[in-house]
This record gives structure tokens, sequence and C-alpha cells, in this order.
């Protein structure tokens, strides 16, 4: 955690709705003029595409059926590590993009399923974001979580997430619903050993709940709508959050328990604008008095030192 150089980190398994709080966290860093350096979770894969598909069949001939994207042999924890501590030290650190399609590869100018270059995140970053699988990852051997000043996971109930993935990886990437059944069977073992440990060391989580028959998920022609879910958001440490304030501009929210409130599911985005506004503000603002703080130490001793050396050499 670093006061002068917040990190924020958005956790969410493949077809969580990661995407979808991110571009809430946009509006709010927008409409508060705040400068963030965004970071993908993708890009901190070990392996692009070619080579991921390479490796899956040659662990599939060892007897290896679960060699996923959510493990940490498929992955570069160690940088992504250091991005987090690099930027928290010193407000700037190392990433890069992985490219998903080809309204990327005009952007970043590599094929897709590859990715670009190492390169240093923007010197006028406030604060980092990271949105992706592994915002608040703890192994033995690296710790994420320690570094990520707001920790917020996306987690629908997992029949939900199963209709979400399958749904957007046969529309948007051109899967078969077979073939995304058998990631989904295959990340099994690591999602729940690296995913699903992360959602107990975040500040929030919000879990869509839908209120329509989800028990078999490959079957759903449809994903539920908002209207057709209720957000169940529970908050790690509920002391100074202003719950009658939430209650009383949501309509039809309840609390469940003493640090969860139960919203529906169409006001999911006034929620996270009301809850998470001054969050973000609060780390901001402390950032940047710690800044300018250190701005003003920084001119006190360039003038001691001019001092000085005009006494010397008088």
């Amino acid at each position: 955690m670093s006061v002068a150089y917040p990190i924020i980190s958005i956790t969410g398994s493949s077809g969580a709705g990661t995407t979808s709080l991110q571009r809430v966290f946009e509006q709010i860093f927008r409409r508060e003029g705040v400068t963030p350096a965004f970071i993908e979770g993708d890009a901190f894969h070990r392996y692009d595409r070619a080579d991921m598909k390479r490796v899956m069949q040659e662990e599939a001939e060892k007897g290896n059926n679960h060699f996923s994207h959510f493990g940490p042999e498929a992955n570069v924890f160690d940088k992504l590590e250091a991005t987090f501590r690099d930027f928290s030290e010193t407000g700037v650190a190392r990433y890069r993009h992985y490219i998903h399609n080809e309204c990327e590869e005009e952007m970043y100018g590599s094929p897709p399923g590859t990715f670009t270059e190492w390169m240093d995140t923007p010197q006028d970053a406030e604060l980092l974001f990271y949105e992706g699988l592994h915002g608040a990852v703890v192994t033995d051997d690296i710790d994420v979580a320690r570094y990520a000043d707001l920790k917020v996971g996306v987690v629908p109930v997992i029949k939900l997430e199963w209709i979400q993935k399958l749904h957007r990886d046969r529309l948007e990437r051109g899967y078969s619903s077979e073939a995304v059944m058998d990631t989904i069977l295959r990340r099994m073992p690591d999602y729940i050993e690296y995913i699903c440990q992360q959602f107990s060391r975040t500040d929030l989580n919000f879990q869509r709940v839908p209120t329509v028959d989800t028990s078999n998920p490959g079957v759903a022609r449809w994903i539920p709508t908002p209207d057709e879910s209720m957000i169940v958001i529970r908050f790690a440490n509920p002391y100074g959050i202003d719950f009658p304030y939430l209650l009383s501009m949501i309509k039809n929210s309840f609390m469940s328990r003493a640090n969860s409130i139960v919203i529906p599911g169409n006001k999911q985005d006034l929620a996270m604008q009301l809850i998470l506004t001054p969050m973000i503000m609060q780390l901001v603002q402390r950032a940047r008095r710690a800044n300018r703080r250190q701005g003003e130490e920084d001119h006190e001793c360039n003038c001691t030192r001019d001092r000085w050396r005009h006494w010397c050499f008088e």
C-alpha cells in the first residue's frame, strides 16, 4: 500500500463482469479529474495465444488436463507483483498489452493473440488501475494483494458466471459451446485455489444473483438481465460506511447482514457510483497532499543547498 501512489485492483474470473465495472471507474475518473494508469491482467499471462495452445497440448499429453490461465504456471506473477511494488514506491511501473482482436491490433500494432513490448506507465498517473484475474493473488512466493489500496471483487454466482462466459465466447470470440465448457471444466481446480481465495482479501465484493432459473447454463438462451437479478454488496470493513444513506438513495435495497447490502440488479451502476466515488477520492486526495508536501520539502532542500553554496563561495 502507498499513500503517494495508490493502486486499485478489480478482480474477477473470466466472464464475471470486471470490464463493466471498469467502465464505471472510468466515468468516475473522468468526472473527478483523476489521471489513472490502466493495466490489464491478460498482459501478465506467460504465453501468447499460439504458445498457450501448444503448452496446453503438451501438458495434456503428460496427463495434466487442468493447465489454465488461472494458475501460476501460465502467468508471470512475479512481474505483476513487481509492477504493483514499483508503482507504489515510485509512481512508475512496467506493463504491456495483450492484443485480443483486430480492433486492438489497429490500436497497438501487434497481431491478435500476441503481446506488445513492455513499456513504462505514464509519468503523470495519479494512481494505478488493474483489471483482471489476479488483483489480490497470494502464493507461497508472491503477494500482490498487499500492494493494492482498494481491492474490489466482481463475483457472480457460478452458474451465472458460466452463462456470461458462454455467451461472450460464442458471440465475440467464435468458440463453440462445447469448447467453452471444456475450458470451464479444465480451469476448475485453479479457479478454486487461485481465483476464489482472492475474494476473502478484497475490500468490497459485488455478487450478482439471478432471480430466474439458471440450473442448466449450457442451454440458457440469454444472460439474465439486470431486472432479473439482485446484487449483494459485501464490505470487508463496514466501519464508516453510511448504510442509511445508501438505503435511502437506492430504492428497494436492504441489509442482509451487518456488512452487506442487497440492491436490485438495475441499480448496480448507481450503487457503484455512490460507494466507490468517495473511496477513490479519499485515496486521490491523500496522494495529492502527500506529493504536494514532498514537492515543498524538495523545494526547501534545494533552496537550502543554494544558500549554502552561495555562503561557501561568496
